[in-house]
């Protein structure tokens, strides 16, 4: 649902993307003027895949899922996105339409910022233009890594990558709520639910984690490691 702005301007914005750090003043204030925000409730769609693809969307707050819907139902979850990140597929580039969607795992606050000014600033800054094209190769780099992973690896070293992953990039601590439910963690690492529940009940009997429904604690870091690389 839209609600009155909470950030101020995107130049003072501890949250902002950091491409916009090559912009001007004037182009900053550019942004400002035509941008807005929306707040998301747990489970709530912000972009849906399929849909007309006309604003980059950015997190302020909280954490999204990305994720493709594919046969039957049956997703398949690219990543999550924490704040200060660009939310923006290749289809608005071939298509003009959402290559996937996108959904509120937690309470988010997302600014939308019309396509049409980004591709504005991709033409007059080059410096922003180069800013874009680092961010959309990264996020290429970061998908062939992961289609290796599940192509290569044997099930236990899918589940230690989500495990090690949601650990250092999404929690930055070997103890967390894992987020993510038994289905979705599944839909991560393209595992049935089952055999991710029998997996991490297998690597909570090897003492390499504690895990619950509620809680994962990582207990060997180095055993999980090795699990994760030799897959």
């Amino acid at each position: 649902m839209f609600e009155k702005q909470l950030v101020h301007s995107c130049e003072n914005c501890i949250v902002a993307w950091k491409n916009f750090r090559n912009l001007t003043k004037e182009e900053i204030k550019l942004i400002d003027d035509n941008r807005y925000e929306a707040t998301f409730k747990p489970g709530e769609i912000i972009l849906k895949q399929g849909s007309p693809a006309n604003s980059a969307v950015f997190l302020a707050n909280g954490m999204a899922k990305v994720y493709i819907e594919g046969i039957d139902g049956r997703n398949f979850i690219l990543g999550i996105v924490l704040p200060t990140n660009l939310i923006l597929g290749p289809g608005v580039h071939i298509s003009q339409r959402h290559s996937y969607s996108v959904s509120a795992m937690t309470v988010v606050q997302a600014c939308f910022i019309n396509f049409d000014l980004i591709n504005q600033l991709i033409r007059q800054n080059p410096a922003f233009a180069l800013g874009m094209l680092e961010d959309l190769s990264m996020k290429s780099y970061n998908v062939h890594n992961k289609l290796v992973s599940l192509t290569q690896k044997k099930m236990p070293g899918r589940i230690a990558e989500a495990i090690l992953f949601l650990a250092d990039v999404v929690f930055r601590s070997d103890e967390f709520d894992p987020i993510l439910s038994r289905q979705e963690l599944g839909e991560m690492t393209n595992i049935a639910k089952e055999s991710v529940v029998r997996i991490l009940k297998e690597l909570e009997n090897t003492g390499v984690i504690n895990s619950t429904h509620s809680k994962i604690k990582i207990l060997d870091r180095e055993k999980l490691r090795v699990i994760s690389e030799r897959g």
